[in-house]
């Protein structure tokens, strides 16, 4: 160990500090920037140490079962959501799939919000449907429709909130309440709000899901995802299945993120800022129908989300451009989209590079036509994922294609 090894934190710290010093003690070298751990086994000094240590979980043996980096990074972010523990998978899709072995076997049933990621949906909807797991997808806001869908066989409540891309909000509270008098557990996907403006474990969710490929790297470099809950299940239940299956985080991955953590909270609260601007001129342009951000006044769901979300909105938004037709809806957004010369057209989000994509053809574009637009989905809608450059060349770069949508 380090001459001057790591002092134990003392209680009540901020989110802010946790994201910072949260992690395991230092190496022997007394490190102050937690170390990356390049290693796929790790030397025993004899055969009997080695038996011990394969039979406790966690003892570092094998990277594929735990790895220093990976362990840094799982409790900063438990941490930072208020849970017991957490588990890094190898992306977000991952995590969900993890969560599925884990609490999910044939005949059971799950209800999902229809407005969820595409992905998320097909993973439902089709690849879980082949073992024997029935989904029913239900408005995102309607209380009334997550309850009627209840069956006995009901063991999971899944949620996305805010939703991607049309940013709808659900009552995360309520959704608990119901789940857990039905029996089942809700598990809520946070990777639009992230920690740094929304706990879903402190309003009742009992597994909080991340994509940490978005804005707990915050840069666009790696994939990741994680579930944060309670020992119960992350270690009793998720850590088996993950040492069985391999959906491991690399290690360099899991440093990426670790150190990203570090900046999220400045950076959710500047990208919130300056998306709440965007969106407030976008709001302002007559080529525009509807602008899609909760911390908008005219966000159907905006009191809830502000109080959920810390008061803010995060930093995506979507807008519906005005068409008379599906085809001149997409022409329109299509135009708009190859107008830009700053932002980057991509289907990724959470970079510090705002990004800007067409949802109906690529995050939702496997989807039915029927599916997309039960979710709301038209083919005259725009994603934007806010960054950092000056909010005016953001602005600017839109009004390119909005201002000459006439002549396209």
């Amino acid at each position: 160990m380090s001459d001057a090894p790591r002092r134990p934190l003392p209680e009540g710290l901020r989110r802010e500090t946790l994201a910072v010093r949260t992690a395991l003690a230092p190496s022997q070298h007394g490190e102050n920037s937690e170390a990356l751990f390049l290693t796929t086994a790790y030397v025993q000094s004899d055969a009997e140490t080695s038996a011990r240590k394969f039979s406790n979980s966690e003892d570092f043996t094998y990277s594929r079962t735990s790895n220093p980096t990976v362990r840094s990074l799982e409790a900063r972010l438990a941490a930072l959501e208020g849970t017991e523990a957490a588990i890094a998978t190898s992306t977000g899709m991952s995590a969900i799939l993890l969560l599925a072995m884990g609490m999910l076997k044939a005949g059971d049933h799950v209800v999902c919000s229809r407005s969820v990621f595409g992905s998320t949906i097909n993973l439902f909807a089709k690849e879980f449907g082949k073992f024997g797991v029935e989904t029913s997808f239900v408005s995102q806001t309607d209380l009334a429709e997550w309850q009627a869908a209840v069956r006995p066989s009901t063991k999971l409540f899944f949620a996305e909130t805010p939703t991607n891309p049309l940013t709808e909000v659900c009552d995360i509270r309520a959704l608990a309440d119901m789940a857990h008098a039905a029996g089942a557990i809700l598990a809520v996907d946070n990777t639009y709000s992230t920690p740094a403006l929304q706990r879903p474990a402190e309003m009742g969710a009992d597994i909080v899901m991340h994509s940490a490929t978005k804005y707990m790297d915050g840069q666009g470099r790696v994939m990741a995802g994680a579930l944060c809950g309670p020992n119960k299940l992350i270690r009793d239940v998720f850590g088996p299945i993950l040492r069985t299956v391999g959906m491991t985080l690399a290690p360099f991955n899991a440093w990426v993120v670790l150190k990203g953590l570090e900046t999220l909270a400045l950076r959710m609260k500047a990208q919130s800022e300056q998306a709440l601007a965007v969106a407030r001129w976008l709001e302002a342009q007559p080529q525009v129908a509807r602008v899609y951000y909760p911390s908008l006044p005219s966000h159907p769901q905006h009191e809830l989300a502000m109080r959920q979300q810390s008061g803010q909105g995060g930093a995506v938004l979507s807008f519906d451009l005005k068409a008379d037709t599906p085809d001149a809806a997409r022409a329109a957004a299509f135009h708009v989209i190859d107008s830009t010369r700053v932002i980057s057209i991509a289907t990724n989000l959470g970079d510090t590079k705002s990004i800007i994509t067409h949802p109906a053809t690529t995050s939702h574009g496997r989807l039915t036509e029927a599916q997309r637009l039960s979710a709301g989905i038209g083919q005259g809608l725009i994603r934007l994922a806010v960054g950092l450059e000056h909010v005016d060349d953001i602005c600017d770069d839109l009004a390119r294609g909005l201002s000459t949508l006439n002549h396209a």
